[in-house]
């Protein structure tokens, strides 16, 4: 496997366009990342366009469709892509070799649970879905890292095995739902425990129950710290608050499409 060079500084984030495609692209040494937003895609309303997600309403050729116009456009092999059935946990598929049967263009009907996908060599594609929910790109001399980060991966030590699983020192936490728009309740910071109770802030008339407004983004950038990772950036955009950019579940009580969170070694 060839190492991953040192990052030099604080990884950047920057918009790009090809084929209609868009995305927000960073680079970590030499691993690069992405996260889609919505456009460029041949699903229709609620899903327009680029719905990278088959577990939704959506029609299934489309989704594929989509997911190879994404392929294409970052410059990924769909046939490395490595692809999960999420279920808000913590556990990693890690990946020395493409897939048996790939996944991401030929979804297998009894998919592997994972919430974070781990490539060690070149030519594989890290691959989450979410919509709301935070993907954060890791990498190090043990390759690169996709994870799919909510609050209950979070508080399940997702990041910490993401981190231990490519010696991490670099780090991009993609956009998800800020703070603005995600109120949970009391079982949700206490969970986090003290992780959740730094970063929220008590709702507005909150009555009896005790209410709470969640920053995921700074819950997941100081998980990333304690982990040992001094190479941070942060997307800042929220989901819910950007229809025209990105999905949301929360936004769209749950009838709405999927982006990604791609990190790859190119061969």
């Amino acid at each position: 496997m060839r190492p991953l060079m040192q990052p030099l500084m604080q990884p950047q984030m920057y918009w790009v366009e090809r084929d209609g495609v868009r995305w927000l692209e960073a680079s970590l040494g030499e691993a690069r990342v992405a996260f889609s937003a919505r456009s460029g895609g041949v699903s229709e309303a609620p899903f327009d366009s680029l719905n990278l997600g088959l577990m939704t309403e959506d029609r299934r050729t489309a989704v594929l469709e989509n997911r190879g116009r994404l392929a294409g456009a970052l410059g990924f092999d769909p046939g490395g892509a490595l692809v999960g059935l999420q279920v808000h946990g913590a556990r990693l598929a890690v990946h020395d070799a493409p897939p048996a049967r790939p996944g991401y263009l030929d979804p297998a009907p009894d998919p592997v649970e994972a919430d974070g996908q781990v490539a060690r060599a070149p030519g594989l594609a890290a691959v989450v879905l979410v919509a709301d929910c935070l993907p954060v790109a890791l990498a190090g001399p043990g390759g690169v890292a996709m994870l799919h980060c909510g609050w209950r991966g979070l508080a399940a030590g997702i990041v910490a095995r993401g981190a231990e699983a490519v010696g991490a020192t670099s780090a991009v936490v993609g956009p998800g739902i800020g703070p603005c728009c995600y109120e949970v309740g009391g079982e949700v910071i206490a969970a986090l425990g003290e992780t959740g109770q730094a970063a929220a802030v008590a709702a507005k008339d909150a009555g009896a129950e005790p209410r709470w407004m969640l920053d995921l983004p700074a819950i997941a950038r100081g998980l990333l710290a304690v982990a040992g990772i001094g190479q941070i950036a942060v997307a800042g955009h929220c989901t819910s608050c950007e229809p025209e950019l990105f999905f949301s579940h929360r936004r769209d009580a749950g009838r709405t499409g999927r982006q990604a969170g791609v990190a790859w070694l190119p061969a």
